[in-house]
Protein backbone atom coordinates (compact mmCIF):
# COMPACT_ATOMS: atom_id res chain seq x y z
CA UNK A 1 0.00 0.00 0.00
CA UNK A 2 1.12 3.41 -0.63
CA UNK A 3 3.15 5.50 2.27
CA UNK A 4 0.61 8.68 3.06
CA UNK A 5 3.13 11.13 2.55
CA UNK A 6 3.32 10.06 -0.99
CA UNK A 7 -0.33 10.92 -1.74
CA UNK A 8 1.24 14.65 -1.27
CA UNK A 9 0.80 16.76 -4.59
CA UNK A 10 1.96 20.25 -4.42
CA UNK A 11 0.16 21.80 -7.03
CA UNK A 12 -3.08 20.15 -5.83
CA UNK A 13 -2.09 21.59 -2.52
CA UNK A 14 -1.38 25.69 -3.99
CA UNK A 15 -4.68 24.97 -6.06
CA UNK A 16 -7.05 24.12 -2.56
CA UNK A 17 -5.42 27.57 -0.88
CA UNK A 18 -5.72 29.76 -3.90
CA UNK A 19 -9.47 28.81 -3.65
CA UNK A 20 -9.46 29.51 -0.18
CA UNK A 21 -10.66 33.05 1.35
CA UNK A 22 -7.41 35.39 2.08
CA UNK A 23 -8.60 35.85 5.34
CA UNK A 24 -8.00 34.44 9.18
CA UNK A 25 -11.11 32.29 8.98
CA UNK A 26 -9.86 31.11 5.70
CA UNK A 27 -6.42 29.90 6.23
CA UNK A 28 -7.65 28.71 9.70
CA UNK A 29 -10.26 26.08 8.04
CA UNK A 30 -13.42 28.12 9.52
CA UNK A 31 -11.88 28.69 13.05
CA UNK A 32 -11.46 32.29 12.84
CA UNK A 33 -12.01 35.16 14.71
CA UNK A 34 -15.35 34.23 16.14
CA UNK A 35 -13.66 30.78 17.85
CA UNK A 36 -11.06 30.80 20.43
CA UNK A 37 -8.34 29.73 18.03
CA UNK A 38 -6.37 32.50 16.71
CA UNK A 39 -6.42 33.95 20.35
CA UNK A 40 -5.32 30.46 22.14
CA UNK A 41 -2.62 30.26 19.44
CA UNK A 42 -1.10 33.14 20.00
CA UNK A 43 -1.05 32.85 24.00
CA UNK A 44 0.44 29.17 23.12
CA UNK A 45 3.28 30.36 21.15
CA UNK A 46 4.11 33.50 23.21
CA UNK A 47 4.19 31.04 26.05
CA UNK A 48 6.62 28.24 24.46
CA UNK A 49 8.69 30.99 23.37
CA UNK A 50 9.23 33.07 26.84
CA UNK A 51 10.11 29.32 28.33
CA UNK A 52 12.73 28.72 25.55
CA UNK A 53 14.23 32.23 26.30
CA UNK A 54 17.62 31.24 28.33
CA UNK A 55 18.13 28.99 25.24
CA UNK A 56 17.72 31.33 22.78
CA UNK A 57 20.54 33.89 23.68
CA UNK A 58 21.45 36.20 20.60
CA UNK A 59 25.32 35.99 19.21
CA UNK A 60 27.10 39.12 19.37
CA UNK A 61 27.12 40.62 16.03
CA UNK A 62 23.73 38.97 14.93
CA UNK A 63 20.13 40.50 14.62
CA UNK A 64 16.98 38.67 16.07
CA UNK A 65 16.04 38.15 12.38
CA UNK A 66 12.93 35.34 12.40
CA UNK A 67 11.63 33.39 9.07
CA UNK A 68 7.53 32.43 9.16
CA UNK A 69 7.01 29.44 6.86
CA UNK A 70 3.86 28.51 5.02
CA UNK A 71 3.10 32.14 6.31
CA UNK A 72 -0.28 32.26 4.82
CA UNK A 73 -1.87 35.65 5.13
CA UNK A 74 1.17 36.64 7.76
CA UNK A 75 -1.34 36.19 10.84
CA UNK A 76 1.68 34.91 12.71
CA UNK A 77 3.65 37.39 11.96
CA UNK A 78 1.46 40.54 12.69
CA UNK A 79 -0.10 38.98 16.20
CA UNK A 80 3.18 36.96 17.60
CA UNK A 81 6.69 36.67 15.57
CA UNK A 82 6.66 40.71 15.16
CA UNK A 83 6.98 40.72 19.34
CA UNK A 84 10.02 38.17 19.15
CA UNK A 85 12.05 39.42 16.24
CA UNK A 86 13.48 42.76 14.87
CA UNK A 87 13.03 41.52 11.11
CA UNK A 88 10.81 38.74 10.10
CA UNK A 89 11.35 37.08 6.02
CA UNK A 90 7.89 35.33 5.25
CA UNK A 91 7.61 32.10 3.13
CA UNK A 92 3.76 31.23 1.14
CA UNK A 93 3.14 29.93 -2.27
CA UNK A 94 -0.17 31.16 -2.43
CA UNK A 95 -0.13 34.16 -4.43
CA UNK A 96 -3.82 35.80 -2.72
CA UNK A 97 -2.54 35.40 0.38
CA UNK A 98 1.12 36.82 -0.63
CA UNK A 99 -0.96 39.98 -1.68
CA UNK A 100 -3.16 40.12 1.32
CA UNK A 101 0.10 39.66 3.23
CA UNK A 102 1.17 42.90 2.19
CA UNK A 103 -1.88 44.98 3.13
CA UNK A 104 -1.95 42.79 6.78
CA UNK A 105 2.09 43.22 7.22
CA UNK A 106 2.06 46.80 5.98
CA UNK A 107 2.46 48.98 9.60
CA UNK A 108 5.72 46.70 10.36
CA UNK A 109 7.10 47.37 6.75
CA UNK A 110 6.75 50.76 7.56
CA UNK A 111 8.81 50.35 10.40
CA UNK A 112 11.47 48.26 8.50
CA UNK A 113 10.72 45.33 10.36
CA UNK A 114 9.07 43.51 7.13
CA UNK A 115 11.81 41.22 5.37
CA UNK A 116 11.74 39.34 2.24
CA UNK A 117 8.71 37.62 1.11
CA UNK A 118 9.86 34.38 -0.65
CA UNK A 119 6.49 33.57 -3.08
CA UNK A 120 7.34 29.93 -3.54
CA UNK A 121 7.02 26.38 -1.73
CA UNK A 122 9.08 25.31 1.09
CA UNK A 123 10.55 23.09 -1.00
CA UNK A 124 12.09 25.32 -3.28
CA UNK A 125 13.31 27.62 -0.52
CA UNK A 126 16.89 28.29 -0.13
CA UNK A 127 17.38 29.88 2.93
CA UNK A 128 21.05 31.97 3.31
CA UNK A 129 23.30 30.28 5.78
CA UNK A 130 23.31 31.91 9.36
CA UNK A 131 20.66 34.46 8.53
CA UNK A 132 17.97 33.32 11.44
CA UNK A 133 17.63 33.29 15.20
CA UNK A 134 14.04 31.85 14.85
CA UNK A 135 12.29 29.64 11.68
CA UNK A 136 9.05 29.27 12.63
CA UNK A 137 6.52 26.89 10.96
CA UNK A 138 3.30 26.33 11.89
CA UNK A 139 0.29 24.27 10.01
CA UNK A 140 2.31 23.99 6.76
CA UNK A 141 4.82 21.23 6.84
CA UNK A 142 2.28 18.66 6.15
CA UNK A 143 2.53 19.65 2.97
CA UNK A 144 5.96 17.86 2.15
CA UNK A 145 6.55 14.04 2.00
CA UNK A 146 8.78 12.68 4.58
CA UNK A 147 12.24 12.73 2.20
CA UNK A 148 11.60 16.03 1.10
CA UNK A 149 10.88 17.09 5.23
CA UNK A 150 14.23 16.09 6.16
CA UNK A 151 15.87 18.31 3.48
CA UNK A 152 13.88 21.27 4.14
CA UNK A 153 14.93 21.11 7.74
CA UNK A 154 18.78 20.07 6.37
CA UNK A 155 18.63 23.17 4.76
CA UNK A 156 17.00 25.58 7.63
CA UNK A 157 19.42 24.16 10.01
CA UNK A 158 22.02 25.47 7.80
CA UNK A 159 20.46 28.82 8.00
CA UNK A 160 20.04 29.50 11.45
CA UNK A 161 22.87 31.87 13.23
CA UNK A 162 24.80 30.39 15.98
CA UNK A 163 22.17 29.13 18.41
CA UNK A 164 19.15 29.77 16.49
CA UNK A 165 16.05 27.77 16.77
CA UNK A 166 13.01 26.36 14.92
CA UNK A 167 10.04 25.70 15.89
CA UNK A 168 7.58 23.30 14.64
CA UNK A 169 3.73 23.78 15.23
CA UNK A 170 1.25 21.17 13.94
CA UNK A 171 -1.19 19.04 14.35
CA UNK A 172 -0.87 15.37 15.68
CA UNK A 173 -2.42 12.22 14.81
CA UNK A 174 -3.36 10.43 17.27
CA UNK A 175 -2.21 6.53 16.00
CA UNK A 176 0.97 6.09 14.72
CA UNK A 177 0.02 6.16 11.03
CA UNK A 178 0.25 9.07 9.03
CA UNK A 179 -3.10 10.72 7.44
CA UNK A 180 -3.56 11.61 4.65
CA UNK A 181 -6.06 14.68 3.73
CA UNK A 182 -6.75 14.50 -0.03
CA UNK A 183 -9.15 17.92 0.71
CA UNK A 184 -5.90 19.90 0.58
CA UNK A 185 -2.71 17.43 -0.33
CA UNK A 186 -1.23 17.08 3.21
CA UNK A 187 -0.65 14.58 5.76
CA UNK A 188 -0.66 14.98 9.68
CA UNK A 189 1.82 12.87 11.07
CA UNK A 190 2.25 11.50 15.00
CA UNK A 191 4.50 12.67 17.43
CA UNK A 192 6.31 9.77 17.51
CA UNK A 193 7.12 10.25 13.68
CA UNK A 194 7.78 13.93 13.93
CA UNK A 195 10.51 13.02 16.40
CA UNK A 196 11.85 10.58 13.84
CA UNK A 197 12.55 13.20 11.10
CA UNK A 198 13.61 15.89 13.45
CA UNK A 199 16.62 12.87 14.40
CA UNK A 200 16.88 12.01 10.76
CA UNK A 201 17.44 15.48 9.60
CA UNK A 202 20.18 16.28 12.27
CA UNK A 203 18.22 18.27 14.88
CA UNK A 204 17.66 17.75 18.35
CA UNK A 205 14.56 18.18 19.86
CA UNK A 206 15.23 20.89 23.10
CA UNK A 207 11.45 21.21 24.19
CA UNK A 208 8.09 20.63 23.50
CA UNK A 209 4.76 21.61 24.44
CA UNK A 210 1.09 20.66 23.73
CA UNK A 211 -1.11 23.66 22.92
CA UNK A 212 -3.62 24.08 25.24
CA UNK A 213 -7.44 25.28 24.62
CA UNK A 214 -8.38 24.35 21.65
CA UNK A 215 -11.92 22.52 20.44
CA UNK A 216 -11.70 19.05 21.19
CA UNK A 217 -13.29 18.33 18.03
CA UNK A 218 -9.47 19.38 16.53
CA UNK A 219 -6.15 16.90 16.15
CA UNK A 220 -4.07 17.83 19.18
CA UNK A 221 -1.60 20.33 18.31
CA UNK A 222 1.90 20.31 19.77
CA UNK A 223 5.04 22.79 19.49
CA UNK A 224 8.79 21.78 19.11
CA UNK A 225 11.78 23.59 19.31
CA UNK A 226 14.53 22.19 17.87
CA UNK A 227 18.32 22.75 17.56
CA UNK A 228 21.06 21.37 15.16
CA UNK A 229 22.12 17.90 17.06
CA UNK A 230 26.30 19.44 17.18
CA UNK A 231 25.30 22.81 18.51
Amino acid sequence: MERPDAQINYNDAVEYWTSIPATVDGVLGGYGETTTVPAMDVVGSNHFLRKLKSRMVLESGYKKIGCDIGAGIGRVTRDMLHKHCEIVDLVEPVKPFVDQMRVELEPLAKEGRLGQIFDIGMQEWIPEEKRYWLIWCQWCVGHLPDDELIKFFQRCKKSLQPNGTIVVKENNTNVPEDDFDATDSSVTRSDEKFKQLFEKAGLKLIATERQKGLPKELYPVRMYALKPQDS
